[in-house]
């Protein structure tokens, strides 16, 4: 019964894990805001904060039973950034005593500390973990690396580090990946653009029929964090959205829904030849997503209800040029390794980086797409880079319950060309 993680590896080179009695309790994300939106004031730190206090709630664990704090962050975005994952535990509630690590596989991340979390258990070193994934991508700094050592007359050095995100100086900008995909899967603007407005379509259908509501955690227009009982000595932390408004924010805002011709007039951004223009990519947004995952002792004892079980997870590089083909040799090697092939999966939530990418992806692996991001997906809701992951592990368990499934894969490409994948299965 007890909670168990063994490792593996392929010839390829794709590493990971497969999970006995893991479970995935519960899971709850801030909306998700548009670029210089409502959360653009509001540290990653605090979004963070504010969905781990909202997800220990929402699963009836008290923060003193965390055994440790796990976070993913990109993009460091405020002054206490190097304390990020420490602030979170504190803040959260847990212990003193209880440590908290930063993570960081860019946009696989926040699936990646799910399988951290999970590899930590396995090991018998916690039977209760908080892991958490936050982004303020608005917040991204304007910065100068050699300001300290002076400018030559005339020629200060600052660069955009959200910009500078979206590049790869070792190979090719992320979006021109995207398009060199379409051109090695053969896929038309048409199906590309035809796939951005299926996502829009998808996730307005499920905001109406209040999918979301349930793993949607408000923010106030101001609030504050005091430390729990047990530490209150901690100082108070503040923070304000953006908007004037008096109710809370618990509405993602960068859903845009279009037409395909409205979608057809837009130019291409990153190559001439396309596909890919601004309404078939991820939406820049800000937001946070925390999970907690135990054991099943854990689990049994505190008589808690799981979402699902964490089966196994996988992590893979593939050419920087292909970047979006990552998930495709993380899929056949997480399956391979769990013993299982693609029939057997119910639904797949696979990040909407571009909607080429996740068209290749599908085509590779011959993935029928009413099976795929079945409530939208990044290119409707966006794409925080530290959050997503955790969100679509959470989105993927909610919909195997919502159409009574049993197995489904997460998984994301990476920039820099890696991928990474995970198996759940609904309980």
């Amino acid at each position: 019964m007890s909670a168990s993680v063994k490792g593996f590896k392929d010839s390829y080179g794709a590493c990971g894990s497969v999970f006995e009695n893991i479970y995935f309790v519960s899971g709850k994300r801030t909306a998700f805001g548009k670029m210089n939106g409502t959360l653009s004031t509001v540290s990653p730190t605090d979004l963070a904060i504010l969905s781990s206090k909202a997800c220990l709630k929402a699963s009836g664990i008290d923060g003193t039973k965390v055994d440790q704090v796990i976070a993913s962050n990109i993009a460091q975005c405020s002054e206490d950034a190097f304390f990020l994952p420490r602030h979170i535990g504190l803040y959260a509630g847990a212990k003193l005593g209880v440590p908290a690590l930063l993570s960081q596989r860019i946009c696989g991340s926040g699936i990646e500390i799910i399988a951290q979390a999970c590899e930590q258990i396995g090991m018998g070193k916690g039977d209760c973990i908080l892991s958490v994934g936050t982004e303020t991508m608005s917040r991204m700094p304007l910065v100068s690396f050699t300001a300290r050592t002076g400018f030559a007359l005339g020629r200060p050095e600052y660069s955009d580090m959200l910009w500078e995100a979206l590049n790869d100086t070792a190979a090719t900008p992320m979006g021109e990946t995207a398009d060199n995909l379409a051109k090695k899967y053969g896929l038309s603007r048409v199906e590309v653009d035809e796939f951005s407005l299926r996502s829009q379509q998808r996730y307005q259908k499920a905001c109406e029929s209040g999918f979301f509501d349930d793993e949607i955690v408000g923010v106030d227009p101001r609030g504050s964090f005091d430390g729990a009982k047990h530490l209150p000595d901690l100082k108070t932390r503040k923070y304000k959205t953006k908007t004037r408004a008096k109710e809370s924010f618990v509405k993602d805002e960068h859903p845009r829904m279009g037409t395909m011709e409205s979608l057809g007039k837009l130019p291409f951004v990153f190559s001439k030849s396309g596909p890919t223009t601004a309404g078939s990519a991820s939406g820049i947004v800000d937001g946070a997503c925390a999970s907690i995952i135990c054991s099943k002792e854990f689990l049994e004892e505190n008589q808690l209800q799981a979402m699902g079980k964490i089966k196994a997870a996988v992590s893979v590089g593939v050419d920087p040029s292909l970047m979006g083909e990552g998930p495709v040799p993380a899929i056949k090697a997480l399956l391979a390794g769990s013993g299982m092939g693609i029939s057997e999966i119910d639904l797949f939530e696979i990040n909407e980086a571009f909607g080429a990418q996740v068209l290749s992806c599908a085509k590779a692996l011959e993935i029928d797409q009413e099976k795929l991001n079945i409530n939208g997906g990044s290119i409707a809701i966006g794409h925080p880079l530290g959050a997503t992951g955790v969100r679509l592990v959470l989105t993927l368990l909610r919909s195997l319950k919502q159409l009574d499934k049993r197995y489904g894969v997460a998984s994301a490409c990476i920039g820099g060309g890696q991928g990474i994948a995970m198996l759940v299965e609904r309980v």
